[in-house]
């Protein structure tokens, strides 16, 4: 059966494509096979809440079954920024690199414990009827003091995981789907995706 996953972003698809190998009886279909489809304003206030507004608008509208992500890079010495405006940090159309930027200067003077910071994923699961199942993921780290590598998209090339040495754009692509925020959550949502029947 098909699933919706309710994003046009090229990257995030290209990484739960591979998570969805997992799930042979799922095909993951994106919003580019709706082009006609507007999707709503993110007017929540965290992840979960934005994830379950994608995901039961995009239900309705479309009448199939969804899964949406909202995710994001929270850093808790700046009160949680960029939190849910991680896409729109540095001002509503701001590329990656902006955002970086922007990110980078507000933790200039920040060292040690002040540079600890964290990715989270929620994903939520809807059909027409509504919300079946939301989860989240976590994924520790800090941020590093200058951006590294050119693999990953976002904030990857300042997120380094605890325990490793290099960011997530320095990692192998693979290597770093296996441990993200996004990899925990579809862990967590995998066992109610397997008992989705036609």
């Amino acid at each position: 059966m098909e699933i919706l996953l309710a994003t046009t972003n090229l990257h995030k698809l290209r990484e739960y494509k591979a998570m969805f190998r997992s799930l042979p009886h799922l095909e993951m279909i994106s919003l580019h096979q709706y082009p006609e489809y507007v999707s709503p304003e993110e007017t929540g206030t965290s992840f979960r809440e934005n994830a379950i507004l994608k995901a039961e608008h995009a239900a309705r509208a479309l009448g199939c079954w969804v899964i949406a992500d909202d995710s994001g890079l929270v850093v808790p010495s700046l009160q949680g920024e960029p939190g849910v405006r991680s896409a729109r940090y540095a001002g509503e159309y701001s590329t990656d690199a902006e955002n970086r930027a922007k990110l980078l200067q507000a933790m200039k003077d920040f060292s040690g414990e002040q540079r600890t910071a964290y990715f989270e994923c929620c994903l939520a699961l809807a059909d027409s009827s509504g919300l079946k199942k939301c989860v989240q993921g976590v994924c520790e780290g800090y941020i590093a003091d200058e951006s590294r590598g050119r693999n990953g998209f976002g904030y990857d090339p300042l997120f380094v995981k605890n325990d490793y040495d290099k960011t997530f754009a320095e990692l192998d692509e693979s290597l770093k789907n296996r441990i993200s925020h996004r990899h925990k959550a579809f862990e967590r949502m995998a066992s109610f995706l397997e008992t989705l029947k036609t």
